[in-house]
């Protein structure tokens, strides 16, 4: 089971230029070395050194490109909230690794409040959304009940590193 949770490496301060070489990659993920230290005013050696000690720590971690779902043939986007009916450890992780795995999964969720779940899934249509569902989640013996919401539009947030574009 993975686990995306911050790790005492992660958790150094960052400095000014830790964190510009981080707002300039999460708006331009593709970006050279040498237009990342164009873009933050440092020398190409030292962005270089800096990013690769930030994937060290853990800051940042490579993660799936950006994809055009509908492209792909999955333009139908849901959250599934899901409730349990017990809550043994065996039980969550069961149902948590399960989720992770499913194919059409985009993120799993384990929260507080009356859900315990929120998948976000990606799917061709409602007939999948629904085996997904069906065959995916409610055949756990754990699962008590699930709500599905259709996503009509999704944005980005603002992030939590400041706006250093202006």
């Amino acid at each position: 089971m993975s686990n995306p949770q911050p790790t005492a490496r992660a958790s150094a301060p960052l400095d000014a230029l830790d964190r510009a070489i981080l707002a300039a990659i999460v708006d331009h993920p593709d970006l050279t070395t040498k237009a990342l230290a164009r873009r933050v005013g440092a020398a190409e050696s030292t962005c270089a050194y800096r990013l690769r000690a930030l994937r060290q720590r853990g800051v940042v971690s490579p993660g799936p490109p950006l994809l055009d779902l509908a492209a792909l043939g999955r333009p139908l986007q849901a959250v599934i909230r899901v409730r349990m009916g017990g809550h043994t450890q065996q039980g969550v992780d069961t149902v948590f690794d399960a989720l992770e795995t499913t194919p059409g999964v985009l993120q799993v969720f384990h929260v507080s409040g009356g859900d315990d779940f929120l998948v976000h899934v990606a799917v061709a249509d409602a007939g999948a959304l629904r085996d997904i569902v069906l065959e995916h989640i409610t055949v756990h013996p754990a699962v008590r009940s699930t709500e599905t919401q259709i996503v009509f539009e999704q944005r980005s947030g603002a992030g939590v590193l400041p706006d250093l574009r202006g």
